[in-house]
């Protein structure tokens, strides 16, 4: 083989490697439409004129906050990470992502079974047991009396975050990442480990975004395959 001849192989080689390693990669969110994502509010059971609490604009995920209820992946997901933008639009509020979600309304006949990464302002990173459970270093100290822990209503099912001093000030773009890797979960806010949980009672499942009473954009949402460990 002459020499021009093996360094374009080379090249060859090396584009379809650089693309076999970009396809990891996918948008969840094409900035048009809710493709890919179906959409659960019980308020459209009994009124189905109800509004759509989950819009487009400007090329924005819009979650009005009312009526409450979720936006859902159709895809189920495991070993992965998954980034996008969010930003309280008018005032702070409260929002999540629901990672491992799976059977609707299991909790309140409202919220997916499933682990909450919260959103709620100054609270960013903690985590909320949906009828699933996680496990946190000085558990006790960040989820209360052991006694009262469980996963269902009336339950302490909220476990608090790292820290409350990641978030950037109303209106400006935060960056939320999660990893997830077989039963563990990482939270990082604007690139600071605000929460990391281990031994999940659930490794996969789909993405869910609520609306829980306040309006938030949400932009380049992402995820990223990933090996288990």
């Amino acid at each position: 083989m002459i020499p021009n001849q093996k360094y374009i192989l080379l090249l060859l080689i090396a584009i379809a490697l650089s693309s076999c390693g970009s396809s990891k990669e996918q948008e969840l969110f094409n900035g048009k439409n809710l493709s890919g994502w179906h959409i659960d509010v019980p308020m459209h059971d009994s009124i189905p004129e109800a509004i759509n609490p989950f819009i487009i604009r400007n090329g924005n995920l819009v979650s009005l906050g009312e009526p409450q209820g979720h936006l859902i992946s159709d895809a189920s997901y495991e070993n992965y990470k998954l980034t996008l933008q969010y930003r309280f639009v008018s005032k702070p509020g409260n929002c999540g992502i629901l990672i491992h979600a799976s059977e609707p309304r299991a909790l309140y006949k409202m919220f997916p079974k499933s682990i909450e990464v919260q959103l709620m302002h100054q609270n960013a990173g903690d985590f909320w047991c949906i009828v699933e459970d996680i496990n946190v270093d000085n558990m006790e100290e960040r989820r209360g009396p052991k006694t009262e822990w469980g996963i269902t209503e009336g339950k302490l099912r909220r476990i608090k975050n790292l820290t409350d001093t990641s978030e950037k000030p109303l209106g400006e773009w935060n960056l939320l990442t999660v990893e997830c890797i077989d039963n563990t979960i990482k939270v990082w806010i604007n690139n600071d480990l605000v929460n990391y949980g281990y031994d999940a009672t659930v490794s996969s499942g789909q993405i869910a975004i609520q609306a829980e009473g306040s309006e938030v954009e949400f932009t380049k949402i992402r995820l990223q395959k990933l090996g288990s460990e």
